[in-house]
């Protein structure tokens, strides 16, 4: 079995190197956008190879995918695979604000086994083990058991007016930090209806179910790691008792913004 103490070191130390030149730390970066609205910077590819490198060395058969390096075909014929973002919230992160994270998973045949998100622009470190629980700063965490749908908590700028009846609170950047936050029953839902990449939420998911959420895509249906097309359509983590009730309330939604990619239905 890996070494779960030197994994948890490892991502601690990836979280001191970001927060080392993080702007809101009086650091500085260079930054540029991969693709229009798509921001990187210094610190997203410094961390990346750090984690390649002392991850390969804790886990030398694991597989490789992160946002910031060339996805390696050969992933798909291990039966472990790392999946990371060096820095989920980078737009957070380069604004100087603490909506940021580093997240690491080890994927076992396409399950999330272990998960760790480290946050030290808030002080906070997250953890999660497959069938052993979930839990931030050493303490063991439970999610929101929320039962009704109306004032349902929300990660939010703001809510459209179909969305009404939900009430929005805080919204870090980083989608990883917004699902954690079901995790620690700080929110009771969060949705999106858009195609991303796992390495968005293959940490967070786990940390998320571990805690007694449900975990899902848009559509409701469990969700695979390790996949050659490493996307998939929306992300619902919430209550176990509002998750029907908001893959209804989703499913319009979901079925038109996914139909243009051809995979609805």
């Amino acid at each position: 079995m890996i070494d779960r103490a030197a994994l948890e070191s490892i991502v601690r130390e990836a979280g001191r190197m970001a927060h080392a030149v993080w702007p809101g730390a009086g650091g500085t970066v260079r930054s540029w956008e991969k693709e229009p609205g798509s921001p990187v910077c210094d610190a997203d590819l410094e961390v990346d190879r750090f984690l390649r490198r002392e991850l390969g060395a804790l886990l030398p058969s694991a597989g490789w995918l992160s946002e910031e390096t060339a996805d390696a075909p050969d992933r798909l014929d291990r039966g472990l695979i790392w999946l990371v973002d060096p820095i989920d919230g980078t737009r957070d992160f380069l604004r100087g604000r603490s909506g940021w994270a580093v997240s690491v998973a080890l994927i076992s045949e396409g399950r999330p086994l272990i998960g760790v998100l480290d946050a030290p622009g808030r002080g906070e470190h997250w953890s999660a083990v497959a069938g052993q629980g979930a839990w931030r700063n050493g303490e063991r965490l439970k999610a929101s058991s929320r039962n009704e749908f109306a004032g349902a908590r929300v990660p939010a700028d703001g809510l459209a007016k179909v969305d009404s009846m939900l009430v929005a609170v805080e919204k870090p950047n980083s989608i990883a930090l917004r699902v954690a936050m079901v995790a620690a029953d700080e929110a009771d839902l969060v949705a999106t209806l858009r195609w991303g990449y796992e390495w968005d939420i293959g940490a967070a998911a786990l940390i998320a179910r571990e805690a007694g959420a449900a975990t899902t895509d848009a559509f409701g249906q469990n969700l695979a790691f390790n996949k050659r097309d490493p996307r998939a359509f929306g992300l619902l983590v919430s209550s176990p008792a509002i998750h029907l009730a908001a893959v209804e309330h989703l499913a319009e939604r979901a079925q038109a913004l996914a139909a243009p990619d051809g995979r609805a239905g």
